[in-house]
């Protein structure tokens, strides 16, 4: 039996156990992908490594990691991957004799989705909402796509700030650049992301005001749950080219399922998985 799993905050209407046993089992794998929401066991933040490790202790084969762990995860391995290293989150645990890799497939997974529905980015600027882990990886894919400059906004200033350093050192300077929340302008924007919780089931609501998405903006989110965000809602409410979060998340799980079970995975089946639930 493959032992896998995710850990995070306001997860149990996830759809990741659903993604992976089905594959799992269409491949003839025995396979279990649970649950470890940090809310319903009332866990402290600090209780990561110890929880973690014990998961490794146990036997799992690998988990995946979502918000608000995908940064704070990293001390606790022995190892990143080139990916995780690049995105500096880490969103799959992968568990082999106990030793601790870290990977990051929110990037790639974000990346395929953005070339599957938007396209070349060349040229273009983007309003990124969220320099959380999944900021990172989502500003990674989108200056990888091509976009010229990508303006980051965050409740956290100092994040968005050190994210945006850090962008402009792997991609060239000015390429990535921190916007004050407090004064946020779309006038020179071509798309707007949504990397935040913000639109969650649990976390109902806009990451920005409504006034600023205009009918020639496209709007991507990549919240998953519900599939129509309010974000979403608004922006096709007024003429824009939209992205939902399937895109990113089927991806994603996908390369996640190879690096847990060590087999590759269909990612039309997933895809036809994730229709289904």
């Amino acid at each position: 039996m493959i032992r896998s799993g995710l850990i995070g905050r306001s997860i149990l209407s996830s759809r990741s156990p659903w993604l992976h046993e089905q594959e799992a089992k269409a491949q003839g794998l025995e396979l279990s992908y649970e649950l470890f929401d940090f809310n319903q066991r009332a866990l402290a933040d600090t209780a990561l490594p110890t929880f973690l490790k014990g998961l490794a202790a146990d036997g799992y084969a690998g988990v995946n990691i979502t918000y608000p762990f995908k940064q704070i995860v990293i001390p606790v391995l022995d190892f990143l991957s080139p990916s995780a290293t690049l995105v500096g989150a880490v969103n799959t645990v992968e568990m082999r004799e106990g030793v601790l890799t870290g990977h990051n497939t929110d990037m790639e997974g974000f990346r395929e989705s953005v070339r599957a529905g938007l396209g070349d980015l060349g040229g273009q600027t983007v309003l990124l909402m969220g320099a959380g882990g999944a900021g990172a990886a989502v500003a990674s894919a989108l200056l990888d796509c091509g976009a010229a400059i990508v303006r980051i906004a965050d409740e956290n200033g100092e994040r968005a700030t050190a994210l945006a350093q850090r962008l402009s050192d792997l991609f060239g300077d000015g390429r990535a650049v921190a916007s004050d929340m407090g004064r946020l302008s779309t006038a020179d924007i071509h798309g707007i992301v949504n990397a935040t919780p913000m639109g969650m089931a649990a976390h109902p609501g806009l990451p920005l005001d409504p006034d600023l998405i205009e009918a020639r903006h496209w709007v991507a989110d990549i919240v998953y749950f519900p599939l129509e965000t309010e974000l979403l809602r608004v922006a096709r409410q007024k003429g824009c080219h939209t992205l939902d979060g399937s895109g990113m998340v089927i991806a994603q799980a996908a390369r996640a399922f190879a690096i847990i079970t060590g087999h590759a995975a269909n990612i039309d089946r997933m895809r036809q998985s994730f229709l289904q639930a």
